[in-house]
């Protein structure tokens, strides 16, 4: 065998060992755990023989407390470029079968590179997490590594999609990349996030809590929002990624991708003629009227276990990515309380950044009152969405279905922020408040004169509908051009995608700005 064949061999040979990352008995106790290796998620994750890895041979530098003794090649993270559904992106996936994905100055090096690529190739940046935390036999460079990447994460932010994948444990630190990452993923059961682990909870509050209740997919999901999904597999949380970025732009400079339609654009929907109650106290279904106006009935729903009093998510509108905001009048009312406004200014936030249309379908009462909510700042919350619809510059249509009251019709992009086209149904309610609470307002004193119970129902039924004819109804906003048009809800799907054709080629920049500050 010539030398050069010999070396030929032995990068093959070297191949094979990276791709056995931390050996079979290490392999076989990850999918003893129902988890897969990082090289098997990217394998499920990008299209077929598209992915192309860097630094495979990479091994770290530390000589303390025996690590010396060890270089596997890669040192416990797989990075490299691929293509999902043909568009390019870069990713990381860590191994846990090396070291427990701990991360390492050169881990670090190796998903920065790639960061680094994804920003100037403008593509998206997916990170499939599955890490011990920091390397601790490195001590300070491994924080370092940590730092680096987190600034990484700034900068892009805004600029390219990044997309976060939590298959295994993210504790200490390392929780705060995917927490400045548009979308995190976490697998039910199999993964977690927390800042300190349930022995420092229990050294330090007395406090005995597992893993899964402290910082399992179920409870950010629900109860934290850190997480965007709950996927109940690692084939389902891969499936939804690739989902997900369909409805993307590759990078802040491009359009919102479009695809073809099947669905008329001029489909009539006459169950939204009739799906208002008659009367004002009843609920109904938000997503029974997202499903009849988008197309075929499809939408990826985001934070959809979280402040569910408010419906944020992607679907398409003719073949081009919108997000949709849309209150739920089946819970709480559709009242906003502050988890609903971070929720909803998070989510418009991100779609302005990348160019994605907003459709916002208004039935709102107020926020939510009390004390709970005015400790917990729903002030500063509300305003966030106020300031998130305010700022945006992307094409806005506003659809109000019923009740639009108070503040929380101002902040539900109305027409004084910018709302391109704002459109009502005859069911509308736009007033400053309810009926019921103008006319206590509005008569208190006749009400506190009314000899009987009855002179005082008599009055409040003769001033309810007095207020309601002058302004529970579309009209008057109507008839001030607060509203562009009142329409018929069975046409609405034609309405609201003729009016995003028109905005396609809008323009509207916001004055020159350092950043803005957010009410955070």
């Amino acid at each position: 065998m010539s030398i050069q064949q010999q070396k030929i061999q032995e990068l093959i040979r070297n191949r094979e060992t990276a791709r056995q990352g931390g050996g079979e008995k290490r392999i076989a106790a990850q999918h003893a755990k129902g988890k897969m290796t990082a090289r098997e998620r990217i394998d499920m994750l990008v299209d077929e023989g598209s992915f192309e890895e860097y630094d495979m041979f990479l091994t770290h530098r530390c000589t303390n407390f025996g690590m010396e003794k060890s270089h596997p090649f890669g040192d416990g993270v797989v990075t490299g470029s691929a293509t999902i559904g043909g568009r390019l992106v870069y990713l990381f996936a860590q191994d846990f079968t090396v070291s427990g994905g701990s991360l390492s100055e050169t881990m670090a090096l190796k998903i920065c590179k790639i960061m680094d690529m994804a920003m100037k190739m403008g593509a998206p940046v997916i990170g499939l997490n599955d890490s011990g935390g920091a390397r601790i036999q490195e001590g300070i460079a491994a924080m370092a590594g940590f730092g680096e990447i987190f600034e990484r994460n700034i900068l892009a932010s805004g600029v390219i999609p990044q997309i976060s994948l939590i298959m295994g444990p993210c504790a200490g630190g390392s929780v705060y990349s995917p927490a400045l990452t548009d979308f995190v993923v976490m697998i039910k059961n199999t993964s977690y996030m927390f800042l300190t682990g349930p022995k420092v909870v229990k050294e330090v509050l007395g406090e005995v809590v597992d893993q899964e209740s402290l910082g399992g997919a179920a409870v950010h999901a629900s109860k934290s929002g850190v997480a965007h999904f709950a996927a109940e597999n690692e084939e389902e949380g891969l499936a939804l990624v690739r989902q997900l970025l369909s409805y993307l732009p590759s990078n802040n400079m491009d359009e919102a991708p479009r695809t073809d339609c099947n669905d008329p654009i001029d489909r009539k929907e006459d169950s939204l003629n009739e799906i208002i109650p008659e009367t004002s106290k009843q609920s109904y279904d938000m997503y029974d009227v997202i499903a009849a106006i988008v197309d075929n009935g499809e939408m990826l729903e985001v934070h959809s276990a979280w402040a569910k009093n408010i419906i944020v998510g992607f679907a398409r509108m003719n073949g081009q990515s919108v997000g949709i905001v849309a209150n739920q009048p089946k819970v709480m009312a559709g009242c906003l309380d502050s988890n609903a406004s971070r929720k909803a200014a998070r989510f418009v936030r991100f779609c302005d950044a990348f160019n994605i249309p907003l459709v916002t379908l208004v039935d709102v009462p107020g926020f939510l009152p009390g004390t709970g909510q005015e400790y917990n700042g729903v002030i500063d919350h509300g305003a966030k969405l106020l300031f998130a619809y305010g700022e945006s510059t992307v094409p806005k249509v506003t659809v109000t279905l019923r009740k639009s009251y108070g503040g929380s019709h101002i902040v539900m992009s109305c027409k004084q922020l910018r709302g391109d086209i704002n459109y009502a149904w005859p069911s509308s309610e736009i007033a400053v408040m309810g009926s019921d609470g103008a006319v206590e307002v509005l008569y208190g004193k006749e009400l506190k004169a009314a000899e009987t119970p009855e002179d005082k129902a008599e009055i409040i039924a003769s001033k309810k509908k007095e207020y309601e004819d002058l302004f529970c109804n579309p009209y008057d906003a109507a008839h001030k051009g607060y509203i562009d048009d009142v329409i018929e809800p069975r046409n609405t799907r034609f309405r609201v995608i003729r009016a995003l054709e028109k905005l396609r080629n809008k323009k509207l920049e916001n004055p020159a700005k350092k950043h803005d500050n957010l009410p955070l």
